[in-house]
């Protein structure tokens, strides 16, 4: 492998063109080629001077040294597109969901496997320091038997994300390419849950459009609970119908030594720790939220993803979210919403 490892960009969306601005500034990062089916002119990115494609298809048959190629499309396309380039001998980096169905992330799998090349998931959330200091008291089972685990995240999607300037978005709110709001807003919390807690059984749900009837076709509300595998008992709770703005992600966690709660609009903030023969130590500062003007999402914590790409492919470090995890926050997913039907 070249001295730096050299990367494509396949959708240019709003996180598409913040990979490009992480390969950017990444000294061991060389970007070679973008690719997205709007003009280069439409998407404001003439200062990035580098081959552009229309698809990703031109993209893998032109004669470019590439070593990883970033998936930021819709998320109906991941899986699919993932399977082309690992095709094509690249490393790939998809940004979640891997994709929308188990079989699809087991495809995914599969082809990789076959060809030795890596699959490296987006799940930024991992990268907080609140995340790291949770991951550590958990491993060291610093709150004893974990006996329940509540999840809160309420956030604001309204017609301004659905209906940017009264149009209709592309994909947003299509359910074959954007799946719903577990896939497309939390699944980076239940990343966090799964990363943490183990699996999850016996999954009960309900479900509600309040705010959304004449704009998706899903829920915009659902309460979810469930028993760990490891012990334990859990429930989600979430939302896109708040109004105005982003209200809370959050998690507490109930142990037989202790409690805790990581709050914030963004799970970014250790609101409580109670932990018997403990004292909380200083965190470093969160990055801030990604901000796409009418609305936020989760931390903007990008720059680690990268870091570990390079670090994984150099043999310097493991990877941070490996395909299986990838998988299986799809299939914990695919379960609840299973339970729709």
């Amino acid at each position: 492998m070249s001295e730096k490892i050299r990367f494509a960009v396949v959708g240019l969306g709003h996180i598409g063109k913040r990979h490009v601005q992480m390969i950017q500034r990444n000294s061991e990062c060389e970007l070679k080629a973008i690719c997205d089916i709007k003009s280069l002119e439409k998407l404001s990115l003439d200062d990035v001077k580098v081959p552009f494609f229309s698809s990703l298809d031109a993209l893998l048959e032109a004669d470019l040294e590439v070593d990883v190629v970033c998936i930021c499309t819709p998320n109906g396309l991941h899986a699919k597109q993932a399977i082309s380039v690992l095709d094509a001998q690249k490393h790939v980096v998809i940004e979640k969901p891997m994709g929308l169905s188990k079989a699809e992330c087991e495809a995914v799998i599969f082809k990789s496997l076959n060809v030795s090349k890596r699959v490296f998931c987006v799940m930024q959330n991992r990268y907080s320091p609140p995340s790291l200091w949770l991951k550590e008291v958990i491993e060291e089972k610093k709150l004893g038997e974990i006996f329940q685990v509540q999840i809160n995240c309420y956030w604001n999607r309204d017609e301004r994300y659905y209906y940017p300037k009264g149009i209709k978005h592309d994909w947003k709110g299509d359910l074959a390419l954007d799946g719903g709001v577990l896939f497309t807003q939390f699944a980076h919390f239940i990343d966090i849950l799964y990363w943490l807690f183990g699996d999850v059984a016996d999954i009960q749900a309900k479900f509600h459009n309040f705010a959304h009837q004449n704009i998706t076709t899903f829920e915009d509300t659902g309460l979810v609970n469930f028993r760990f595998v490891n012990g334990g008992v859990g429930c989600l709770n979430y939302s896109t119908a708040v109004w105005g703005k982003n209200l809370e992600s959050s998690m507490t966690v109930i142990g037989s030594k202790g409690s805790l709660k990581i709050g914030g609009q963004y799970m970014n903030e250790v609101e409580y720790c109670h932990i018997d023969d403990y004292e909380m130590p200083a965190l470093p500062p969160t990055n801030p939220a990604n901000d796409y003007g009418a609305y936020k999402g989760s931390a903007a914590n990008h720059v680690y993803v990268f870091k570990n790409v390079v670090d994984v492919l150099k043999g310097r470090k493991a990877i941070t979210t490996n395909a299986l995890e990838g998988m299986k926050v799809v299939e914990i997913i695919e379960r609840i919403y299973l339970l729709k039907q």
